[in-house]
Parts: structure tokens; sequence; C-alpha cells
């Protein structure tokens, strides 16, 4: 795996990945920046949430779960002094679906956290990651 970052202006940088796509990273306006596209740390952010959401997804879908939608937040804390690493983060995922079990989808968690997701495993070598789950039930669909 390979990436690559290119000079913009100021402190924009262009991303692009081997899979062919890119980005637009940049910086606050403080650091000379035009906010024009994400921080370095939030997209260690994303990373880990894109990560485990699809592992989520994948072994969900395998257990023929209902899943309708997924939404993962994550709450990050960080060192007061350079460099500035996380400290804590605490993910929050909200599975949405139909006659969903509860005990799949924390298994599925588990499953992403402890064996799947790389962005986690690597982070959790040093950040304390802690998890909570909402499930949501939808109503089932009516027939007209």
């Amino acid at each position: 795996m390979k990436a690559r970052i290119k000079l913009i202006e100021g402190v924009a940088w262009m991303a692009e990945a081997d899979s062919g796509h890119g980005l637009v990273i940049d910086g606050s306006p403080a650091i000379g920046g035009r906010d024009r596209g994400p921080r370095p740390m939030e997209l260690v952010l994303q990373g880990l949430c894109a990560c485990s959401g699809m592992d989520v997804v994948s072994i969900l879908r395998k257990q023929r779960q209902d899943v309708v939608d997924v939404v993962i937040e994550a709450e990050a804390e960080r060192a007061a002094e350079p460099p500035k690493v996380f400290t804590r983060i605490a993910l929050t995922y909200r599975v949405i679906g139909r006659n969903l079990r509860p005990k799949a989808v924390e298994r599925a968690v588990r499953l992403s956290a402890d064996t799947y997701c790389s962005v986690s495993k690597m982070l959790s070598a040093t950040v304390e990651i802690s998890d909570r789950i909402e499930i949501v039930e939808l109503d089932p669909p009516t027939a007209q």
C-alpha cells in the first residue's frame, strides 16, 4: 500500500492513495490553512470509524441481520503537549434495522475491535478505546 501527498499551497495538501482516490487535507487559518479539508487527526478518527463500520456491517450481513443503517461517532481526547496524540477515544455505534439480535450486534463490534479492524488494533496499542452500542429497531414494513 502506498500513499502520496503533494503540497497545494499554504499548508493544504492533495492526498492520493493506491486506489486512485484523493482528497484535500488542510489546516486551520491559525496555522496558515484555508480550512478546505479535514485535518490529519480528524482523518485518523474517520479512518477508525470507517474501518470498524465496514467490519460491523459485513459481519451483521453475514449473520443475516436486517441492517438498514449504521452511524458511528467518535469522540477523542488529545494530549495537552506536542505531539498531541490521542489519549482516549469513545466510539458510539448506532445500528438501525429490523429484528436485530443485540448479541449479534455486540459480537460484531467486539470482532471488529479485537480481530478485524487494523486501525483499531494500531491505535489501541497506545490509546484507550471504549465503545457503546445503541440499537434502533425500525417497525416492520406495513403491507399496502
